[in-house]
This record gives structure tokens, C-alpha cells and sequence, in this order.
């Protein structure tokens, strides 16, 4: 199951980051970066 969880987390991070790289608009990717930085923590089990 947890790899299940881990899994997801970093699907979600990856569309994230992608979002964060292709978007022009800064307030976009401000909220894309505010978003990735908690997912990228889960993903590498911090807590």
C-alpha cells in the first residue's frame, strides 16, 4: 500500500513540476512551486 501511496505522490509531483516548467504566467508557477515542495517531502518520506 505505501508504495501505492508513493507511487501517486510522485505521479502527481512530475505533472506538478511539468506545470511548473511549461507555465508563463509566475503567479501560476508560484502556486505550481508552493504545491511541488510538500509532494516532493512525501515522496522522499520526510514528514
Amino acid at each position: 500500500m505505501t508504495y501505492l501511496y508513493l507511487a501517486i505522490a510522485a505521479s502527481v509531483l512530475g505533472l506538478t513540476a511539468w506545470n511548473l516548467w511549461t507555465e508563463k504566467d509566475w503567479r501560476k508557477q508560484a502556486t505550481a512551486a508552493m504545491v511541488a515542495i510538500p509532494l516532493l517531502l512525501r515522496v522522499l518520506l520526510i514528514k
